[in-house]
């Protein structure tokens, strides 16, 4: 099967750089499957999980990601994403006390900047809780 180079980058560090056969990415306008040699795209993504096919894994390569931007051309895509962490790094209870924490701050917010801040923090939490949620339904 034909691959392509996905690189996963967020503000903080490179998540995944290596070969794919199949990404899901949750674009803005609903989930988007990329095959090698598509049609060059840029795209915003929002809070949700990208999934990759691997070549020699039957386990996909999960990758929540807050927001960000997708590029794609036919054999490279490059995701820049807010804030990114892989799946076999996620914690339910660390997601979800993240999650409360955010809500609060959202709540209690005194300047656009805090606003900002707390949005931010709020859609990494659920990008994190949206990942658990399919790597439960995965293994049921």
């Amino acid at each position: 099967m034909a691959k392509m180079h996905v690189e996963v980058v967020s503000t903080e560090q490179q998540i995944y750089s290596g070969e794919a056969e199949f990404l899901v990415a949750p674009a803005q306008e609903g989930e988007i499957g990329i095959y090698p040699r598509h049609v060059p795209l840029l795209t915003r993504i929002k809070p949700g999980l990208l999934r990759l096919t691997v070549p020699g894994s039957k386990e996909e390569v999960l990758v929540a990601v807050s927001g960000g931007m997708m590029e794609v051309q036919p054999d490279h895509i490059t995701v820049l994403a807010d804030t990114a962490i892989r799946g076999e790094d996620l914690d339910e209870a660390r997601a979800a006390e993240a999650k409360r924490t955010a809500e609060d701050a959202l709540k209690h917010a005194a300047s656009d900047q805090d606003t900002a801040k707390a949005q931010a923090a709020l859609a990494s939490a659920i990008a994190q809780l949206k990942a658990l949620e399919y790597l439960r339904k995965r293994v049921h």
